[in-house]
């Protein structure tokens, strides 16, 4: 509880130093006007490099996962 108590304690203190001060009278301008701003678009690869490389080795170990499989029959037509 004595935690909570000082805590406010020191709110109150920067409250007391620091006091919002509003203009009576006049007019309040704001100048800073946002406009959109259009930049060339950036290509994104559909496909990243990564992806690319585990492709083209899965392609491979099908490649000789075929061509064993073609070795294979060949055996058996031969020994038959």
């Amino acid at each position: 509880e004595g935690k909570t108590i000082s805590s406010n304690s020191d709110m109150a203190e920067v409250k007391s130093m620091f006091r919002e001060v509003l203009p009576k009278q006049g007019q309040l301008s704001v100048e800073d006007i946002t406009t959109m701003v259009l930049c060339k678009p950036k290509l994104l690869p559909l496909k990243s490099l990564t992806m690319e490389k585990l492709e083209k080795m899965q392609q491979a170990a099908q490649e000789t996962i075929r061509q064993q499989e073609m070795a294979e029959k060949d055996q058996q037509q031969m020994t038959r």
